[in-house]
């Protein structure tokens, strides 16, 4: 199938942006990668988590929290590894947070435990098949009667940080869109068919996305007189959030890069909720 050139350039530079290696100075010799541990950590107390839930021909997990009243949702987009324990942890942290959060699984049960493994899966990923999915978990959310169909946001990690932003594009009903390290577009005019606020953490050490192109993001997010508020971590490369990334993990700009995106989504979505 085809690609457009988002793919195409994230191939091209996969091996540094998602390998999870460390960074320049290191360039020379590559860290092997963390895989996600095995298990998962159980859901909040507050939430209500369900393994696999089926919408459409796609499948994903969905936590939920146990207070009753409409709530926002939230789409929860994986890394290259596919939908493993802390993307499950994500989600229920979500959850916690007074959101229906569902995961879609894009690549429908297969599982990345190394680099390699994970290189091969997003390259065969379809993106025409992965963005249905994702629509396919908005119409899920949109359809739930505990879920207000207006607000719905998504977010995403390296791979799904870049698929959260075609989300956007292609899902006019996306409430607010937070991308972490995910693969970017310049292009002016597709940036001008963005019609939600927009949240984005980047590492400024990631060798697969350039601070050049987060600062020109950001710019045509201006230009375009759109909603943007992103940041670059300096010193943090690529994954910086996920604790699994060993050599590569920051505590400090993770802590502030889970604030910014708990408090973009409370002001966005949450806080639009009658009685929220």
């Amino acid at each position: 199938m085809r690609r457009n050139a988002f793919l195409c350039v994230a191939y091209a530079l996969v091996l540094a942006a998602c390998s999870h290696e460390k960074s320049d100075e290191h360039a020379s010799h590559p860290t092997s990668s963390q895989p996600p541990p095995a298990e998962s950590a159980s859901a909040p107390a507050a939430t209500e988590a369900v393994p696999v839930v089926r919408f459409g021909d796609a499948s994903g997990y969905v936590s939920t929290p146990t207070s009753g009243g409409k709530k926002p949702g939230l789409i929860v987009i994986h890394e290259w590894w596919g939908l493993d324990p802390w993307i499950r942890e994500q989600t229920d942290h979500f959850a916690s947070q007074g959101y229906v959060a569902v995961a879609p699984d894009l690549y429908r049960g297969k599982l990345a435990k190394t680099p390699e493994e994970a290189h091969e899966l997003m390259r065969g990923l379809p993106e025409d098949r992965a963005v249905a999915d994702m629509k396919a978990a908005f119409d899920y959310l949109a359809s739930r009667p505990d879920v207000d169909p207006k607000l719905i946001g998504v977010i995403g990690w390296c791979m799904g940080g870049g698929y959260a932003l075609q989300l956007e594009l292609h899902e006019p009903r996306i409430a607010a869109t937070a991308i972490n390290y995910g693969r970017l577009v310049t292009d002016f005019d597709t940036i001008t068919k963005i019609s939600s606020p927009i949240l984005g953490n980047f590492g400024e050490a990631d060798r697969g996305i350039p601070p050049e192109d987060v600062k020109a993001f950001g710019a045509n997010l201006t230009k375009a007189g759109k909603l943007g508020d992103i940041k670059l971590y300096p010193g943090a490369g690529h994954a910086f959030m996920n604790p699994n990334n060993k050599d590569g993990y920051n505590a400090a700009a993770a802590a502030d890069a889970s604030q910014r995106i708990d408090a973009f989504f409370d002001r966005t979505l949450r806080a639009k909720i009658p009685n929220s």
